[in-house]
């Protein structure tokens, strides 16, 4: 069939041509913000799932349905490796130059923004943003990050509330913050929520952000609603796949619907690269279960190429053998004394490893003493790419 006209959209944070069963979250998030700017309680939402759920692709949904309703909302992505001033401060020059009607409490804020990176430029070496501002004293620049990012946020708080508005912070990848600072700004945000100042928080990260956030500040479960994203029903799962060539005038035999599901396991990103190569194998509708197992031959080949290897590749030879090991162990989740087992090495020896794959985001433990991966298919991936180390 022509690949003109093939509807799916793989790619990281690609919204699907059809968001089956995500609906009733997406309303969840725009209740909570409007509640917030309409000065009532509500908590923000931390989206927590595997690779490939979809997270990214809600969290900028639920950015956009808040800016088309009058929202000033702000996307960002906590980079490995930085600290959180040095990603925030910018986004929050752009949110306060979009906010206030009031240009008097708007330049307030931002003396206090140029305040707050001024004080922490000593702490955060990575910050680099220069404010043509003068900052106001006294105000945000004691140099201690969870007190100046309360007084920061409840400053951006009253301009976004003297403009009829709310402020939300959009921020994908949130395992990637050091506990300390994700502690700083939950801790801020609660400082706002007590002020009924409309600031609000939509995160999304890895599983790990569960444990991660509840270490960071105890009450972090009464200030955000979190919500885990998880792979598709079958009946959504189909909807997601076949949908988009209905559309088309195209349709799946169901035996190659039940192909397509049993290898993506109703993952949404893989959902999208099968029927890609789906549709490119096709000659023509109905597209058939030769059709379904030949792209599921090229689907994997091309993930092993791209979507597994950039992961694979970053890792040292001990992390790999690792994940290695874990894979060989079956589906998931593991033990990790069956992993040291398996590697013929004491738990503790290995421990620091297994630490380093849940900082890059590999990993997570989904019970104590448990691992499995954070990467959905990434066991026959390893499994695939190399031998067990002897």
């Amino acid at each position: 069939m022509d690949p003109r006209l093939n509807p799916y959209a793989p790619g990281a944070g690609v919204k699907p041509p059809e968001l089956a069963g995500r609906k009733a979250l997406l309303e969840r998030a725009a209740v909570a913000l409007d509640r917030i700017r309409a000065d009532r309680p509500a908590r923000g939402l931390m989206l927590y799932g595997l690779r490939g759920v979809g997270k990214t692709v809600l969290l900028n949904e639920m950015r956009l349905e808040a800016e088309s309703r009058g929202i000033v909302a702000i996307a960002m992505e906590a980079p490995e490796q930085r600290s959180l001033p040095a990603f925030l401060i910018p986004a929050l020059r752009q949110a306060l130059l979009r906010l206030s009607r009031l240009e008097s409490l708007r330049a307030r804020a931002l003396g206090v923004l140029a305040a707050f990176a001024k004080a922490l430029k000593v702490k955060y070496a990575d910050i680099e943003v220069n404010l043509d501002v003068s900052p106001v004293q006294g105000v945000a620049d004691s140099g201690d990050l969870e007190r100046d990012l309360s007084e920061l946020l409840s400053e951006i708080g009253k301009a976004a509330k003297s403009g009829a508005t709310a402020f939300g912070m959009f921020i994908d990848e949130l395992q990637y913050v050091e506990e300390r600072q994700l502690g700083a700004l939950i801790a801020a945000i609660h400082h706002t929520s007590q002020l009924r100042e409309p600031v609000a928080i939509v995160g999304a990260g890895l599983p790990q952000l569960l444990g991660l956030a509840g270490r960071a500040k105890s009450y972090s479960e009464r200030l955000f609603e979190f919500v885990e994203v998880d792979k598709l029903s079958p009946d959504d799962a189909r909807l997601a796949l076949c949908l988009p060539a209905e559309k088309e005038d195209v349709r799946f035999e169901d035996v190659a619907v039940a192909e397509v599901l049993a290898q993506t396991q109703g993952y949404p990103y893989f959902l999208q690269e099968w029927g890609k190569h789906c549709w490119d194998v096709a000659e023509a509708s109905p597209i058939n279960l030769a059709d379904a197992r030949t792209a599921s031959e090229r689907a994997i080949a091309e993930l092993d190429a791209s979507f597994f290897r950039v992961r694979f590749d970053r890792l040292t030879p001990q992390e790999k053998a690792y994940l290695r090991a874990m894979a060989e162990l079956g589906a998931g989740p593991y033990r990790s004394g069956d992993v040291a087992n398996r590697l013929g090495r004491m738990v503790t020896a290995v421990a620091p490893t297994r630490a380093a794959l849940i900082a890059k985001g590999m990993a997570y433990s989904p019970a104590h003493g448990d691992i499995a991966f954070t990467v959905p298919l990434f066991d026959g991936f390893m499994r695939r790419s190399m031998t067990l180390p002897p």
